[in-house]
């Protein structure tokens, strides 16, 4: 058995490591990326939606987001416009757009069935409290 390191880092970089690629897996099929798919989810959740809202709600800068959705209005899968106010960017879902999260969402449900089933939903739970308790000591709260 390999050695477990102590440092908290090494531990949640490695689990992202191995979780990006589990779904990644699951995911070649559909031509979308773990990644992708989730940010083309956050868009459908809150569309129209502020690159800058987009950014805070996945906890990336708004560089990171803007190079993120790039692939994604190259592709044809979102698109970008102006808002009311000039200095806001709005991203939508475009028709292709709903059509990859809907070809990708059963490879992603199964990929979450079968995580969930070799982890177990109460280990998931904490999972997700871990993220956001990170997330405030990140954000200084």
């Amino acid at each position: 058995m390999k050695r477990q390191p102590q440092c908290v880092c090494v531990n949640l970089r490695r689990l992202a490591r191995i979780s990006t690629q589990l779904y990644d897996e699951a995911l070649a099929g559909s031509g979308l990326k773990v990644t992708q798919y989730s940010l083309l989810c956050a868009v459908e959740r809150e569309q129209p939606v502020a690159i800058s809202a987009l950014a805070e709600e996945l906890d990336l800068d708004r560089t990171t987001m803007a190079r993120n959705l790039s692939p994604l209005q190259r592709d044809g899968l979102i698109v970008l416009r102006a808002g009311e106010d000039k200095r806001v960017t709005l991203v939508t879902l475009t028709t292709g757009g709903r059509a990859a999260l809907a070809r990708a969402r059963p490879a992603w449900e199964r990929a979450q069935a079968r995580i969930a089933a070799r982890i177990g939903t109460q280990r998931i739970a904490m999972l997700r409290v871990l993220a956001h308790d990170m997330a405030q000591f990140a954000a200084g709260e």
